[in-house]
């Protein structure tokens, strides 16, 4: 889609939701955030729907502005946006260790750019776990395109309940994807369940980091715009996130804030101080095209109502992981690799 461009991007908006009905799914999406008087609770309590509705809503505008992984990486100098994204992708396969056949699972999957590119770095064969059935078909769609959909598969489902046996994978990684269960305590329960003892977890979790203070509301603030923009029930710090894992089962190897050491921020991409011809599309410039561009047609109804105010709310997230990021109180690659005692045989 990235490469079709703008056609493909309104088309897309919505993903299974009726086109008819987009105005009225972004006006519930919307009501469940902080940022519109939503309570964290009634996020928790409602996340199935909540995640679904965003990325139903928003992944034709990740696909058209990102490509097809939809996370942060840090970077080098002279590397490029792609670059740097496929770089953080094999760090974490090299973290565990993959080796030919093995079978690994990618928890909250997206259209599967991660999955695609970790299988053909590893030569493993990768099941995408998603619950999202518009970002599943895009990612079917894509594997068949790069020959991998006979060793690579989606599977629907909650990563709060997974769909499969006890020690059933090699290995477990997730992508800026678990930062959306509503406990995360419970979420890497699941994961230590199916991982075979002996065996690893990795993630790069979004977190909010320990100089974040609640009780200061220009930060309250920023943390609602990522919720928002994100689809998150809450962005946790990165101790209760590590916690979590210990409490889950699992043993910490190492942890660390990726972020803090990347000699160009993660952020740059969507700050509209800086310009990039091979990033256009999210430069200060390129968002105006786009928004403009959505605008029209949403006008002429080849875009369903409600687009623009899609766009409205990611730039509004956009806002707030730049201002999160420059005032350090936030994080989208806090990682840690964590083992699942070989002693649990389950």
């Amino acid at each position: 889609m990235s490469k079709q461009g703008a056609f493909d991007l309104a088309f897309g908006v919505g993903g299974r939701i009726g086109k008819d009905d987009v105005l009225s799914a972004v006006d519930k999406y919307e009501k469940y955030h902080g940022y519109y008087g939503g309570e964290e609770d009634e996020r928790k309590n409602n996340y199935t729907d909540m995640v679904n509705k965003y990325y139903d809503l928003c992944t034709s505008f990740y696909e058209y502005g990102w490509g097809e992984s939809f996370h942060f990486a840090p970077r080098w100098k002279g590397e490029s946006l792609q670059e740097s994204i496929k770089r953080h992708e094999h760090f974490l396969a090299l973290q565990l260790g993959l080796k030919p056949g093995q079978k690994v699972l990618d928890v909250g999957c997206g259209i599967g750019g991660p999955l695609r590119e970790i299988a053909r770095f590893s030569s493993t064969s990768v099941t995408g776990l998603n619950n999202n059935e518009y970002q599943i078909s895009r990612g079917q769609v894509l594997n068949r395109k790069v020959g991998l959909d006979q060793t690579c598969n989606f599977v629907k489902g909650d990563f709060m309940k997974m769909p499969f046996p006890d020690n059933s994978f090699d290995a477990v990684y997730a992508i800026e994807a678990t930062c959306h269960a509503p406990d995360p305590v419970g979420c890497y329960r699941e994961i230590y369940r199916v991982l075979k003892p002996g065996q690893c977890f990795a993630v790069y979790e979004w977190c909010m980091t320990d100089a974040y203070n609640p009780n200061n509301e220009e930060q309250k603030r920023i943390k609602e715009e990522i919720e928002l923009g994100n689809g998150l029930p809450e962005i946790r710090s990165t101790q209760k996130c590590l916690e979590a894992a210990r409490k889950a089962g699992f043993e910490v190897v190492w942890d660390k804030d990726l972020a803090e050491d990347s000699p160009v921020s993660w952020y740059m991409p969507l700050d509209t101080s800086h310009f990039s011809l091979s990033s256009f599309r999210l430069t200060a410039v390129g968002r105006l095209f786009t928004r403009n561009l959505v605008s029209a047609l949403e006008y002429v109804g080849v875009a369903p109502k409600g687009s623009q105010r899609v766009q409205a709310f990611l730039e509004k997230a956009a806002e707030g992981l730049v201002g999160g990021a420059k005032k350090g109180i936030f994080t989208p690659m806090y990682f840690f690799l964590v083992r699942k005692p070989i002693s649990d045989s389950q």
